[in-house]
């Protein structure tokens, strides 16, 4: 697939998204709060964190479809409050929720939505053709879209967005809802636009995918960004190596929660690992050798229902800062 020149902003650099002290208030309630963060061409961004973080309002405003309440957003180089049109000229959206018209075939869907860029008909129909042939979806072209799964409808829609062959591609939540394969289906497609050069800018609260798809990523939590970096250079900084997860069943309540039997675990495992999170479920152990802390709690003779050794996530970094797990 073909994709269009990637225009870098006018400050003179590749950086084609800069924030700076960016807010966005709905009456008393702040959904961002002064945030700073860079999105340079040719890059997967992803903004990771729990519903209600502030990334859809920030993504919102970065598509030049709702106004910055205070501080600066520019957008290659433009100021959406003025060059909103020229912008959004610029940029593929993929909504939270598709918004494709059933009434119309597949490939119809993307002959309309280019000609709203004045491209001409036919070009429209090579465009699409080569886009569905893109997201592996050649076949369904003359389909109907109440026909499709919810994976296929999602390609659809990233096809779509790519008519106007876009500079910066916008996702918000591309893969909630899908299952695992469709998942991987979709991330493949977007690996290879990033690979021709297309800047992903996405929001996610899954943190394998924020692993899979971001060369950096802002972590936000209540409007607030609590660490950037790279997935690697977060895991590195916040969390040691591994995790021990140990699940306890409690012989007064087995059907329940576990977090009054956890709570006296985590009194016996003190000192077990660099640190620990008791949550409802389960006891977190993070120690660079996960495998040694296991010995060390068979040494207390502490006999868990479960053990499992992982390596730290991107969802343990979001605990260790804001003491809650993405799903809260």
């Amino acid at each position: 697939m073909s994709s269009g020149p990637c225009h870098l902003s006018n400050t003179g650099d590749d950086t084609v998204i800069r924030a700076r002290k960016l807010t966005k208030h709905f009456g008393d309630f702040e959904a961002v709060k002064g945030i700073d963060f860079e999105v340079r061409a040719g890059e997967a961004f992803g903004f990771l964190g729990p519903n209600g973080a502030g990334k859809s309002s920030t993504m919102r405003m970065i598509g030049a479809v709702s106004p910055v309440s205070s501080g600066e957003l520019r957008i290659f180089g433009l100021d959406p409050v003025t060059d909103g049109r020229a912008i959004r000229a610029r940029l593929g959206v993929v909504p939270q929720m598709d918004e494709l018209d059933e009434l119309l075939r597949v490939k119809e869907n993307l002959v309309i939505y280019g000609r709203y860029f004045d491209i001409p008909l036919a070009q429209c129909k090579a465009k699409a053709d080569e886009l569905l042939d893109f997201v592996q979806l050649g076949d369904r072209a003359d389909g109907k879209i109440r026909e499709l799964s919810g994976g296929m409808k999602r390609r659809v829609t990233i096809a779509r967005s790519l008519m106007s062959d876009p500079d910066i591609l916008l996702l918000d939540e591309p893969t909630t809802g899908l299952d695992p394969q469709a998942r991987h289906v979709l991330w493949d497609r977007l690996y290879r636009l990033k690979s021709q050069g297309v800047t992903l800018v996405l929001t996610t609260h899954y943190m394998d995918e924020a692993e899979q798809l971001c060369d950096r990523l802002v972590v936000m939590d209540h409007g607030q960004i609590v660490a950037e970096g790279s997935p690697a250079e977060l895991i590195r900084t916040h969390s040691p190596r591994e995790v021990l997860e140990l699940r306890f069943v409690d012989p007064d309540n087995p059907g329940g929660p576990g977090a009054e039997i956890n709570k006296a675990m985590s009194e016996k495992l003190d000192g077990v690992g660099a640190r620990q999170e008791v949550l409802p479920d389960r006891i977190l152990i993070y120690a660079e050798n996960g495998e040694e802390a296991l010995s060390e709690v068979h040494r207390r003779e502490i006999e868990p229902e479960t053990a499992m050794v992982r390596r730290s996530t991107l969802e343990d970094v979001f605990l260790r800062l804001t003491g809650r797990t993405l799903v809260d």
